[in-house]
């Protein structure tokens, strides 16, 4: 390859990083927040990210992410062939769900990887 296409794959390259970075949210700017103002539409975007997220439905409170940032959803207990729950100890974890600000964004985060879901309709703010 001649230096001139070198050149040309590196400033595409550059490029391509440059316009990726714009579209990365500085998660060093994520503050813990709550949501105020709940409505309809807030509640309603709440519960379409965790079922997304669990792919399954959830019941969630309506005050859910009003009073605090974290939301704590604990798994249903197992339960027998007779659909009487299971005897012994459900070793397993609840999951957790954070809520951040990141300027106008309320972005939802599961703590278990970290994924992020922005919560279109919402309105929160800063602990």
């Amino acid at each position: 390859m001649s230096d001139r296409t070198i050149d040309k794959y590196l400033m595409i390259a550059a490029l391509v990083v440059g316009i990726g970075a714009c579209r990365t949210v500085a998660t060093e700017h994520d503050k813990a927040a709550r949501i105020i103002h709940a409505d309809d539409a807030s509640r309603a975007a709440l519960q379409r990210a965790v079922n997304d997220v669990l792919n399954t439905d959830v019941t969630l409170a309506d005050n859910a992410l009003t009073e605090s940032s974290l939301l704590i959803i604990e798994r249903s207990p197992p339960r027998s062939m007779q659909g009487l729950p299971a005897q012994g100890r459900n070793m397993d974890a609840p999951i957790q769900f954070r809520l951040v600000i990141n300027g106008d964004d309320c972005i939802l985060i599961d703590q278990r990887d970290r994924s992020r879901h922005n919560l279109e309709n919402t309105t929160c703010e800063a602990e």
